[in-house]
């Protein structure tokens, strides 16, 4: 029973293949799962209630509200209380709310209330299917980091020939299965990730930074978050935003102030990314009013060690929590990456160079190197930084795991 004790829930939407879904249901109880369905209006016009209800063992969720006396169904209890979420059949209507946003049903404010990792089974005619918005809104949702199983190729309910048969239920229980047996799955992880530069005040109007836009943090944070890890970013002053629930955001300005709230909340954690661009000196000191300039003066300004957050954290470290680490060099990058990831007891640093063009910082691609304590090494092309951060936790994790 392969996915014993998993809360699954399973939404059901208006298409043919809705029929599909019973099949599906019985499947995962089979293996062991615990299914709650949440099914459209128009869903259960090819499908009823009482018969999935007869194979899941639990009411059918459909409306807001239970009865007439005031009672309502959470969406935000469903939300905590699921592993995993599976929307099959998805028709196109359905898909593009999802993408949007458009909250006008149980099963879409179920969606935009989970935690956890969300799949989707599209179901739908040809011409639908590869429509330049339906696929437009497919892309929405993949960046948004839900899962796509994609459609079969066969007869449809038009008596069309082409894609758009929503997947059998034994496949979608293959991909099920294989996601949550993954060392990539990370339900059920706490993970700390620091991003951006740190901004080292002179006086109101003048600070000593960097030129770190905080784009490689982001996306990591983003997919640790679609394989189900609760993430804690704590990020330096940038304009970007987030879009997944599973993520909680810390803004700071300093590097005294982003240690202080890595310190404080690594030790609960399972495991810790650290690519912020930290600045290693701030100014001894600062003054309330800002410096005016003097014609001819020259100003000192005298540094001062900031804490090493990187370093604080190797030490404190317990046997079960993994930290990966990042480094930017200009010259012997692999020797001096090495030196940076023993002497601040890294798992794994993923290592940037600025002779690499369309690497480095401000950019929407990077091209690393990823090295291991145990000398493995793992090299990768230019690729856009979402893209990185899926080579990043595949490397990272799964070795981990397996050397436990």
């Amino acid at each position: 029973m392969s996915l014993k004790g998993k809360h699954i829930v399973l939404g059901i939407t208006g298409s043919i293949a809705a029929y599909k879904s019973a099949t599906l249901t019985r499947l995962l109880i089979k293996k062991g799962a615990e299914v709650q369905i949440v099914i459209t209006p128009a869903g259960k016009e090819f499908i009823t209630p009482v018969t999935l209800s007869a194979l899941s063992g639990k009411p059918v969720i459909s409306e807001f509200f239970a009865s007439g006396d005031g009672t309502w169904h959470s969406h935000v209890e469903l939300g905590l209380w699921a592993d995993l979420m599976i929307v099959a059949p998805a028709t196109a209507s359905t898909i593009g709310k999802m993408a949007n946003g458009i909250a006008d049903n149980m099963l879409i404010t179920t969606y935009l209330s989970m935690k956890a990792p969300v799949f989707v089974a599209p179901a739908m005619d040809l011409d639908m299917y590869r429509h330049i918005s339906t696929q437009r809104n497919i892309g929405m949702l993949r960046n948004d980091g839900v899962h796509i199983i994609d459609p079969g190729e066969g007869e449809l309910a038009s008596h069309l020939e082409g894609k758009g048969r929503m997947e059998e239920p034994e496949k979608i229980v293959a991909v099920v299965e294989q996601f949550l047996d993954s060392p990539n799955d990370l339900t059920k992880k706490k993970i700390l990730i620091t991003a951006g530069p740190t901004y080292e005040r002179i006086d109101p109007v003048r600070f000593i930074g960097n030129f770190s836009s905080g784009k490689m943090g982001f996306a990591l944070a983003e997919e640790c978050a679609s394989r189900g890890a609760e993430v804690l970013l704590i990020t330096g002053p940038t304009a970007l935003s987030l879009s997944h629930p599973n993520i909680r955001r810390v803004d700071v300005e300093s590097a005294r102030e982003m240690y202080d709230a890595a310190i404080k909340t690594f030790p609960e954690m399972d495991a810790a990314i650290l690519s912020a661009a930290v600045a290693d000196y701030r100014p001894a000191q600062w003054t309330d009013e800002k410096i005016k300039r003097r014609e001819g003066e020259e100003i000192t300004i005298t540094l001062t060690p900031n804490p090493d957050i990187a370093a604080s954290l190797g030490k404190i470290r317990k046997p079960h929590q993994l930290i990966i680490g990042f480094a930017l060099e200009t010259s012997n990058e692999e020797s001096n990456a090495g030196r940076k990831m023993e002497k601040k007891n890294f798992d794994f640093i993923v290592l940037n160079s600025l002779q690499d063009k369309g690497a480095g910082f401000g950019y929407d691609t990077n091209k690393v190197t990823i090295l291991s304590r145990k000398g493995e090494k793992h090299s990768f092309e230019l690729k856009t930084k979402k893209e990185v951060a899926k080579d990043i936790i595949d490397t990272a994790f799964t070795t981990f795991e397996n050397s436990k």
